[in-house]
């Protein structure tokens, strides 16, 4: 057995890295190891078709980071140390819609009421009721995120306590697609917020949705969409140059198979080879809940149990990264290229409901809904000069109707083939000439990339209401720890708050620094 480390961490996902270099700047010796031969997990940037072409293979947009005070007060000196920088678009979101006008969201709101009342002057009203109640309802939203969950069912009491409170509990529980109808009367403003929210890798008519709605335009026009110059794993690699610069290591190709556990208490790793890894401290495990009962032998089998029926998201992703030798040109205008995320709206509002019907059986949907963006047109130094890249997702179930997941090896190239003409409806020179090279991943791709994805679930597992805060992935579990198994910790986008970037890494450490009796608050003093 190697000479024990203080903390060692299983995977590098940025959450991981996120608890780790907060232990690592609180003096701890901390190890990450991850299975891959590259760093990062979902936030990564990689060179996926041609030399000089810098691809976010996964996440592209850092959204709920922003309000976090690891970026927020910069307290592991990302920013002002490691070399992490960021672009905010002044427009982070546009909806294009197939009769050419479009929708864009700002992070100004003024601008936002003049969009919206180009369709409606009655929704623009309507919009700025919408994004005060939004406001006020943010400090509290963002005030659940970076820490470890209230237990819910103190929360739904304290809310019961106010009127206000009573209200918002009531929004948690009704879906976007419902909140949209109640306060917009146009298709287009409907699609516009309602895809908005679907973003969130779940259909809009799922109840529980509804409080997102008020999230996201809430996030987007206080603190817009983070751009990571360089790339979105710029990221990861700030948190490995703290952690690396505190004395740490993060190690690449070593596969953990095992939490050592010993009366009680989690002491090491194993991996694959045999090596074993010891902890003096602790373990941080990136573990899906799903394979919580193959890692830990001890676990109580009433915990592994109930993780391992954890809900997924039907709503997959199949991607394309694509290197172009001229930036993309939209018919709509040559102002959607300067958002960060294009949203390709269909026709209809019925359309949208359709895509997601054919989801939830398992089907592939009759229309698509294709997202994409052009990062390169914001941040030039992802490319060579005068070249430009594209990332496209649209939604697919992960076991193919037509002969489950390891079919989309041989139909994942046909499918993004269908998407890109699909797109020529609504952009001009995505042409064979103008694509050098592109890479598609399909939901079975992304499993194979993390083992947090899953099923292809991007976000770890599905953001369903009675998944949903300290009850994700499950109330045994939502404390970021294993009942039974001390020192032992979980991270990942299957931990609260979920997927995307939140860098809820944080909520981990926090819980680590009590156990270990380290004052949290003095982190700051020794980054």
């Amino acid at each position: 057995m190697n000479i024990a480390d203080d903390i060692v961490v299983i995977g590098s996902g940025h959450n991981g890295l996120v608890a780790a270099a907060y232990l690592a700047v609180a003096g701890k010796k901390v190890l990450v190891l991850e299975r891959n031969g590259w760093f990062g997990g979902g936030v990564i940037t990689r060179e996926l078709t041609l030399p000089g072409f810098k691809h976010d293979q996964h996440s592209m947009a850092h959204i709920f980071i922003q309000a976090n005070p690891l970026i927020k007060n910069d307290e592991l000196k990302l920013l002002s140390k490691y070399g992490l920088k960021y672009i905010r678009p002044e427009m982070p979101l546009i909806s294009v819609f197939r009769d050419g006008t479009t929708l864009g969201l700002h992070c100004d709101r003024g601008k936002n009421y003049r969009e919206i009342a180009k369709f409606s002057k009655k929704d623009a009203e309507a919009y700025l009721r919408f994004s005060e109640l939004a406001e006020g309802y943010l400090p509290a939203l963002v005030g659940t995120l970076y820490s470890p969950p209230a237990p819910i069912g103190a929360m739904y009491a304290m809310m019961d306590q106010s009127r206000e409170g009573r209200e918002l509990m009531r929004i948690m529980q009704r879906s976007a697609y419902d909140i949209a109808l109640d306060w917009f009367e146009d298709d287009h403003v409907r699609l516009h917020f309602i895809r908005m929210m679907s973003e969130n890798l779940i259909g809009p008519e799922e109840k529980g949705t509804g409080v997102g709605l008020f999230m996201f335009l809430a996030f987007l026009e206080k603190y817009g969409i983070g751009v990571a110059v360089g790339g979105s794993g710029m990221l990861s690699q700030a948190l490995i140059r703290c952690i690396e610069d505190h004395g740490g290591t993060v190690m690449a190709n070593v596969s953990i198979n095992r939490v050592l556990v010993k009366n009680g208490r989690a002491v090491g790793v194993r991996a694959d080879d045999g090596r074993e890894f010891p902890a003096q401290d602790a373990v941080i495990g990136a573990i899906h809940p799903h394979l919580l009962g193959r890692f830990i032998e001890c676990i109580d089998p009433k915990v592994a149990a109930d993780a391992a029926k954890v809900q997924l998201t039907p709503n997959c992703v199949l991607t394309i990264h694509a290197a172009l030798k001229e930036p993309l040109k939209f018919f709509a205008g040559e102002h959607v290229g300067r958002a960060m995320m294009i949203e390709l709206l269909p026709d209809s509002l019925e359309r949208l409901r359709e895509h997601f019907d054919d989801l939830r059986y398992g089907r592939i949907p009759r229309h698509s809904l294709i997202g994409l963006g052009s990062a390169s047109n914001i941040d030039p130094s992802r490319v060579p000069p005068g070249k430009a890249i594209m990332h496209a997702w649209d939604y697919v179930p992960y076991e193919h109707p037509d002969g489950g997941a390891q079919r989309w090896d041989e139909l994942k190239r046909p499918f993004a083939e269908g998407m890109l003409k699909k797109m020529g409806n609504y952009i001009e020179n995505l042409t064979p000439d103008n694509i050098l090279a592109y890479h598609c991943d399909s939901p079975l791709d992304m499993e194979r990339t993390s083992a947090s994805f899953l099923r292809g679930d991007i976000h770890g597992v599905a953001p369903y209401l009675y998944q949903f805060g300290a009850h994700r992935p499950t109330p045994d579990l939502g404390q970021n720890t294993v009942p039974g198994i001390e020192r032992f910790y979980l991270v990942g986008p299957f931990q609260h708050p979920g997927g995307g970037v939140f860098g809820a890494g944080r909520a981990t450490a926090m819980k680590m620094f009590e156990d270990l009796k380290l004052n949290f608050d003095k982190v700051g003093e020794r980054a």
